[in-house]
């Protein structure tokens, strides 16, 4: 009984399981259909799009190929242009190259027409020449008849005029080779001269005798002369100048032969118009604090100066009178400005010669320092700036240069002339001393319009400061022997309507040129 119990549960145990398993499969069996349900339906949903995607594809290639199509229609269509104008074209010169061989036929008979008539007039010219040749025999003969010379004679005759006047023309060279050659003695030494004025060009500074202070309004001219006079006295005496305030508007005029003083009450004017306070004890201190920068500003001159040249070692009082120069003029011309000058000719001209360059540019700049002394002195300003050069240890050769510029010592080394030559170009150079800038334009200019007015002159060129004129003539115009002629009388014209120091030079070139171009 047990046993069939226990089969029994066994078998409905097997039951269930077997029940269970086949639901398990039916679901399984549903769910699987599902998904191929699922699976066909995106697979069709993937068909449309691709069938979609190919139509469009094939509708981009479609219009793609239209378009090649009809742009190869449209290049055969141009082609087809082109080739139809080239035939036109063709046609064109055709009928052209026609009506030309026709031309063409009808000059060829005009040829022949015309060759026969110069045949016909080229007898006749023979015929003419002929006829002359025998006029020139009988002529010949005739001149024989009537000079009792024979052609042979003539010729000799002839020839012995031409070297008589050909000896005097050759004199008249010879004397001018001579005054060339003596004017041309030391051409080398001109050569290195010429060449330092033209690598040197410089300013020149003009310092007069009066100095223009400007203020602001005509009051101001009241309080500068104050209550009695008492201010522009006090002015005057703490600065040694004289003022002048005249009706002359927003300006006074400080008159001094020096031009320090004259800075000095520039100077202390602008600082006491700029505070208001002016009286007699603010005007001493004010001048007194304003020499005391002068002086300073002046050292710092001397420096500068010294450091722009390349100038080292200088002593504090050579810089200070250096400085000095600044507000010192000579001839019109400001003596810094021309010490800085000498300085640069001397140094170029130095190294033209293999010496010292430093050496030499040190002389130059300190050649004039006797100008500006701080005392009354009786004797000869080279020999004071000589030795003041002793007396701060300067170079010996330095010292003769200075002391030796005008000739006051002897000469002992060769810096000396070149300092010397070089003071008299800086201050004989155009516009560096007394003549005005202007009237040396003008002179220059007269001069090469008075050349200008020459027949057969085309360019002139004034140089070396007016010492030269340059007179290009033109080859068609004017021939070799009488360029002689033309400088000649340019010289005189010049002699006659114009004043100028020293003497011009004239040259008179004439060239022949020819000019082809490579292509």
């Amino acid at each position: 009984m047990n046993e069939i119990i226990i089969i029994a549960g066994v078998l409905g145990l097997a039951l269930g399981f077997f029940a269970g398993y086949f639901l398990k499969l039916k679901a399984m069996h549903k769910k699987a259909s599902e998904i191929v349900k699922e699976a066909e339906n995106e697979a069709e949903v993937i068909k449309k799009e691709k069938i979609l995607q190919a139509k469009e594809k094939f509708l981009q290639l479609k219009e793609m190929h239209e378009n090649v199509i009809s742009e190869k229609n449209a290049k055969i269509a141009e082609t087809e242009n082109r080739v139809k104008q080239k035939e036109n074209s063709l046609n064109i010169r055709k009928e052209e190259f026609k009506s030309k061989l026709k031309e063409f036929e009808i000059s060829k008979q005009e040829v022949g027409a015309v060759r026969e008539n110069l045949t016909k007039q080229l007898e006749i010219v023979e015929k003419k020449n002929e006829e002359l040749e025998k006029l020139r025999r009988q002529h010949i003969e005739q001149l024989e008849n009537i000079s009792g010379l024979s052609v042979d004679e003539a010729k000799s005759e002839l020839i012995k005029s031409l070297k008589a006047e050909a000896k005097t023309e050759a004199m008249a060279h010879i004397n001018d080779i001579i005054e060339e050659a003596k004017l041309t003695a030391n051409k080398e030494a001109k050569k290195i001269i010429v060449k330092t004025i033209q690598r040197i060009g410089t300013e020149s500074a003009i310092e007069n005798a009066v100095t223009v202070f400007h203020i602001d309004s005509d009051d101001m001219k009241g309080r500068i002369i104050g209550r009695e006079g008492r201010n522009i006295r006090a002015l005057e005496a703490a600065t040694g100048i004289e003022i002048i305030v005249d009706d002359t508007p927003e300006s006074i005029v400080l008159s001094s032969f020096d031009p320090i003083r004259r800075e000095v009450a520039r100077l202390a004017l602008h600082q006491l118009v700029t505070d208001g306070r002016i009286h007699p004890a603010r005007i001493e201190e004010v001048v007194g604090r304003t020499k005391q920068q002068l002086e300073e500003e002046i050292l710092e001159t001397g420096k500068k100066t010294a450091i722009d040249l390349g100038i080292h070692g200088l002593h504090r009082e050579i810089l200070r009178l250096v400085g000095k120069m600044r507000y010192r003029s000579s001839y019109g011309q400001n003596l810094l400005q021309h010490s800085r000058e000498v300085a640069k000719l001397c140094a170029v001209m130095a190294s033209e010669l293999g010496l010292n360059v430093k050496l030499a540019k040190r002389a130059g700049l300190l050649h004039d320092i006797g100008k500006v002394p701080d005392e009354e002195i009786e004797i000869p300003h080279a020999i004071y700036g000589m030795k003041l050069a002793e007396r701060y240890k300067e170079n010996p050769e330095v010292v003769n240069a200075i002391g030796a510029h005008h000739d006051e010592v002897e000469m002992t080394s060769l810096i000396s002339p070149i300092v010397q030559v070089c003071d008299a170009i800086s201050g004989a150079r155009p516009g560096a001393r007394r003549e005005v800038a202007e009237s040396y334009i003008k002179r220059i200019k007269k001069l090469e319009s008075l050349a200008a007015e020459e027949r057969g002159v085309v360019k002139t060129y004034a140089i070396q400061a007016g010492r030269e004129l340059r007179v290009i003539v033109g080859s068609d115009k004017v021939t070799d022997k009488e360029i002689e002629e033309l400088s000649f009388n340019i010289a005189k014209k010049i002699e006659e309507e114009m004043t100028y120091p020293g003497q011009v030079k004239i040259t008179v070139i004439r060239e022949v040129r020819a000019v082809h171009y490579a292509k």
